[in-house]
């Protein structure tokens, strides 16, 4: 069997029932909330919200599948790693929960008039904020053949320090990408309202990158190093 035939088995496993409803929820569900909540189908930031997200996470898969199938394969065993720290089983559904959090607020908000609107101006530059964090975390992603949904050192995938692409200039790009489309969301579609679960999410992201940041020095062979050159964990220059 070549290479690319064995790729596509390993895409074609990976691809469960429960996988496709995942996807089918994360995908066709999540970044319509705002519009099932409003019912207001007029609302255009609404829509490239959405469109942003369903393409940035097609084309970030596609291209990571392209680049590391098994990857893919990891990904969609998301909370059915025995080896997965006990801590991040608490800690990534929170961050799942609160994504969606940030979205039911943001419907909530706009249904009831709870806040006013940002300027053109604000809206403008959290579109860019939104897709500064999507391109950075896709980059990540096909980047770094390791970039798991769980925590977890993956001995049996040859598990080794991921240098390259934004890895140069931070130790958890992914991180920071979230914390990029966390920040402009709530402006982009109008809720002051939803900066409280953003600041829930923020803090869960920040104690998660910490304590796997720990779990990567104290166990995986050559991190401590790679930490000693790449300072900053989330924010170059900051932290």
């Amino acid at each position: 069997m070549d290479r690319k035939a064995e790729n596509m088995g390993t895409i074609r496993e990976s691809i469960t029932p429960r996988v496709v409803i995942q996807v089918f929820f994360f995908i066709v569900v999540i970044p319509f909330i705002p519009l099932l909540i409003t019912r207001d189908w007029d609302w255009r930031e609404a829509w490239l919200y959405a469109a942003l997200y369903i393409f940035g996470f097609f084309i970030s898969r596609v291209l990571a599948a392209r680049r590391h199938p098994d990857l893919i394969a990891e990904r969609a065993k998301f909370l059915r790693h025995e080896d997965a720290k006990g801590w991040d089983k608490l800690l990534s559904p929170l961050l799942g929960l609160g994504g969606i959090l940030v979205l039911v607020v943001i419907g909530l908000d706009a249904l009831l008039d709870w806040s006013p609107s940002y300027s053109l101006e604000l809206k403008i530059f959290a579109l860019v904020i939104i897709a500064a964090g999507y391109i950075l975390g896709s980059y990540a992603l096909i980047e770094n053949r390791y970039f798991s949904g769980m925590v977890r050192i993956q001995f049996e995938r040859g598990h080794h320090v991921i240098t390259g692409g934004p890895y140069r200039w931070m130790r958890h790009p992914g991180y920071a990408a979230g914390l990029l489309t966390y920040l402009g969301t709530p402006v982009f579609l109008d809720s002051g309202w939803a900066f409280l679960p953003v600041i829930f999410l923020f803090i869960i992201l920040i104690l998660r990158t910490g304590l796997e940041d720990k779990t990567l020095q104290d166990e995986l062979e050559g991190y401590r190093e790679y930490a000693g050159r790449v300072r900053y964990r989330l924010l170059p220059g900051v932290w």
